[in-house]
Parts: structure tokens; C-alpha cells; sequence
């Protein structure tokens, strides 16, 4: 389990790089290596088009793809609905291919999307989805970076 909070703390230190917005939350991921390697590693809007953290991750790491085993870290929940048209990164992930685990720091708040379906979905391809806490509240600070405040 320290492993897991090691590299989600990696994938904090990345969401602290993203440039806030109140449209989009602020998110870094890390994608490792069954050997525990980092592969690669992205933040949101880290590269030109809204992209997200687990698609800069992926695009960064083309035209290799992830060996079998490896593991996304990520400080929210993949998206499965994008509002911008851009393709959700759950189904990033389950293309990419050789992505066995995601681990995430927190759930995708109801903020912009109803209601994020990745666990399920996740759970139905036969990847494992697995909710790592005790950095919530440092991630969701960083995350809701730029968004209005209520009261």
C-alpha cells in the first residue's frame, strides 16, 4: 500500500503543475511499469487540445504502449463523459492495452458529470479498480483549484 501512496503523491505533485481553470479540475497521473518503473506521466492540460492527465500520460508515452501489468495512478477517478467531445480517458486506458490496475486518489466529484460510471465499467473489462485514501483532502484541494467557492 505505501507504494500505491508514493506514486499517487508523484501524481499529486504533478496535478500541482496543472494551470487551474473553473471549468476542469486540476489532475496528475503516473503510469508504472509491472517492475514499478515510471513509464510515463501527465497533468491536465499539460499538452495542447484540454487534454487530461491519463491522456497526456498515454499520448507521451506513444508510440510504445504500456507492457502487460502496468498501473495508472491518478489523483481523480478517470473521466468516462467528456463535455468537450473529447474521448474519455476510461476508454483511453481500456485502448491503450497492458493497463491492468487503476489506483485513484479520490472519486470524481458530481461537479460537471451526473455520475462517472469508470469504476463499473472498469470492473466489467476485467481491469482493477482500486480507491487508494488518505490524500483526499490535499488532492481535491488542488483539484478544485480556480473553481468558484460557494458562500
Amino acid at each position: 500500500m505505501s507504494s500505491h501512496l508514493n506514486h499517487l503523491r508523484h501524481a499529486l505533485s504533478l496535478a500541482h503543475q496543472c494551470i487551474p481553470t473553473p471549468t476542469a479540475f486540476c489532475v496528475g497521473a503516473v503510469l508504472v511499469s509491472p517492475t514499478g518503473e515510471v513509464l510515463s506521466t501527465g497533468f491536465s492540460r499539460e499538452l495542447p487540445g484540454n487534454t487530461h492527465a491519463e491522456q497526456c500520460a498515454l499520448e507521451k508515452l506513444l508510440p510504445a504502449t504500456p507492457p502487460k501489468g502496468s498501473i495508472i495512478y491518478t489523483t481523480m477517478e478517470p473521466c468516462s463523459e467528456r463535455l468537450s467531445g473529447n474521448k474519455p480517458c476510461l476508454y483511453r486506458i481500456l485502448e491503450a492495452g497492458g493497463i491492468d490496475t487503476v489506483v485513484v486518489g479520490v472519486k470524481e466529484p458530481r461537479t460537471f458529470i451526473g455520475e462517472n460510471v469508470c469504476e463499473r465499467v472498469l470492473g466489467e473489462k476485467g481491469t482493477v479498480y482500486l480507491h487508494v485514501t488518505g490524500l483526499e483532502k490535499e488532492i481535491l484541494e488542488v483539484a478544485e483549484r480556480g473553481h468558484e467557492k460557494e458562500g
